[in-house]
């Protein structure tokens, strides 16, 4: 009996390891409307909020007809929509899902990156943890169905992974206050893309993700 119990506790645990199938899904929308930014050689401000805009905006996932293309018609993505403490850039809602349980959406984190100070407590590095990872890891916005998203717009020439390893660095020598179980590891969402990533996070002694996004838009900011 007490084998079987143990047994249960640790499958309601490890379900947390499990990765969200539905909520990758989205994310391989919006990394399909990247793509779409990014051949169509869009230009865009060095402006996180603008560059966010129009992803979500009339062009890309708020157009019907780019919607019913990816099969996304039952989501809506708002942008700046207040959350438990602030706002955050994209909140996620299910027709399927948000219309019987209001606190049933997920939640996209955007920041800017580029190539100064990537080692630095005052780079954009370290913002994207402080503003970003630590908002999730402090409770400051919520993580429905144990995950969250994070999307890098990527603003100046630089090796992405490498960058990849020094946000890693900053996350466990800097941010110890965050609980960091598994630091961003590459995970294939779409087999041509090859800048995604998730972290795994200690909460409230929960294991829950977060998916990491890193867009280059290097080539299509203007100067």
């Amino acid at each position: 009996m007490n084998s079987q119990l143990l047994n249960a506790s640790a499958f309601v645990e490890n379900c947390y390891h499990v990765y969200n199938q539905e909520f990758e899904n989205i994310l391989v929308a919006i990394i399909s409307c990247y793509k779409i930014m990014i051949t169509s050689k869009i230009i865009l401000p060095n402006d996180e909020n603008k560059i966010r805009d129009k992803l979500v905006g009339d062009d890309f996932l708020g157009n019907n007809q780019v919607r019913n293309k990816l099969g996304i018609t039952e989501y809506l993505f708002e942008p700046e929509a207040p959350e438990q403490s602030g706002r955050t850039d994209i909140k996620i809602i299910s027709r399927k899902s948000t219309f019987s349980d209001t606190k049933a959406y997920f939640i996209i984190e955007c920041k800017r990156l580029d190539s100064k100070n990537k080692s630095g407590i005052s780079g954009l590095n370290a913002k994207y943890i402080d503003e970003g990872i630590a908002r999730f890891a402090s409770k400051k916005y919520s993580m429905y169905d144990g995950v969250a998203g994070m999307i890098g717009f990527v603003v100046e020439k630089m090796d992405i992974h490498q960058n990849v390893s020094a946000i890693n660095t900053l996350l466990i020598e800097h941010f110890t206050e965050i609980s960091t179980e598994e630091e961003l590891t590459c995970k294939t969402i779409i087999s041509d893309f090859k800048y995604s990533y998730f972290s795994r996070h200690k909460i409230d002694g929960v294991l829950k993700i977060i998916y990491h996004l890193m867009f280059d838009f290097s080539d299509n900011i203007t100067v």
